[in-house]
């Protein structure tokens, strides 16, 4: 799994540069969310614009990343392909987490939200 994390906008922004978080990618994705954002912000953007496919278990790996961060840091997505995000909202997941569709629109909401 390859991840690249950047600052911007006073946010932590990981990149997933796959495009499967599936079973097979689960456990690494977790191991490399944390490493990535042990420390920084207190917010985290996942830009999923690479991931053509998520299952239950790649899901599970975002919401256990989530977890990671503590209360005191939050985790939105940005970028999601038509069928990810078709996946977060029939799972309603969409409750759970804030969705954007782009990762400029997810930056210029972070002022919004402080």
């Amino acid at each position: 799994m390859s991840l690249t994390s950047t600052e911007a906008g006073g946010a932590q922004v990981v990149t997933v540069n796959a495009q499967r978080i599936d079973a097979a990618m689960a456990i690494q994705f977790k191991e490399d969310m944390r490493t990535e954002t042990e420390a920084g912000p207190s917010r985290v953007i996942l830009d999923l614009s690479h991931v053509e496919f998520i299952d239950s278990s790649g899901l599970g790996a975002i919401v256990a990343a989530m977890k990671q961060l503590g209360k005191d840091r939050k985790l939105d997505l940005a970028g999601l392909t038509p069928m990810v995000d078709k996946v977060f909202r029939l799972t309603r997941m969409d409750t759970v987490f804030s969705l954007f569709d782009t990762l400029q629109e997810a930056l210029d909401t972070e002022h919004a939200e402080n």
